[in-house]
């Protein structure tokens, strides 16, 4: 219980806790706040609802754990869109990658209110949906992957020169007076081990100068 707020984990020495879990999806132009149950709960300034009149309702989460391995965690949210309309906007290319927050809270019996500080137990951001479909039934079920993917994801597009460098931080220098170096190694030739031949261009000087060693 030491990661809980004092306040939460006052709450949950209560002889009757009133827990409840919420999910926070931060959609393209609007954040979708979902309660579990049938009901209303202010947290903080924001109201969670059971069914969001727009999307739908929470339907299942699956895949919490509490562990350590080699892989991010991935998490299965189960949503009951509230329409065709509300399906097709939640399975648009744009809305992947939105942040999905699921968090764990009590509910103060005197305000009704939440109690500050819910403790986070999940922060991704969704990835591949799944529609299902029945005779009587449309769910959707998003499979989120932690923002620890981020991690694993490769970069082959960045190149250590000024003209990246500035693309993504304008007006930020520090490269601009880096002279690159490369070892040259003739291709399909023998290669000469008893000296290292290394081009510099010398962005500074405008020339190229060739060294052996």
């Amino acid at each position: 219980m030491s990661q809980l707020s004092p306040q939460l984990a006052a709450a949950l020495r209560g002889e009757r806790p009133l827990l409840y879990g919420s999910v926070e999806i931060n959609l393209p132009g609007h954040d979708l706040l979902l309660v579990d149950g049938a009901a209303e709960l202010m947290i903080g300034n924001r109201k969670f609802v059971g069914r969001d009149p727009v999307y739908g309702a929470l339907d299942t989460i699956k895949g919490l754990t509490d562990s350590v391995g080699e892989k991010a965690p991935v998490v299965s949210l189960g949503l009951i869109p509230s329409s065709a309309t509300a399906l097709a906007a939640l399975v648009d290319p744009a809305v992947q990658g939105s942040p999905v927050t699921i968090s764990i809270g009590c509910v103060d019996m005197v305000t009704g209110l939440a109690v500050p500080h819910a403790y986070v137990l999940f922060a991704g951001e969704l990835d591949v949906p799944t529609i299902t479909w029945d005779a009587r039934d449309r769910r959707l079920e998003y499979r989120i992957g932690s923002v620890a993917e981020r991690l694993f994801a490769v970069e082959e597009a960045l190149r250590l020169c000024l003209a990246w460098h500035q693309s993504v931080w304008p007006g930020e220098l520090g490269l601009e007076f880096v002279s690159e170096v490369e070892t040259y190694v003739p291709w399909g030739q023998k290669i000469d081990l008893t000296a290292v031949e290394t081009r510099t261009n010398n962005a500074a000087l405008g020339r190229i100068t060739r060294d052996r060693t």
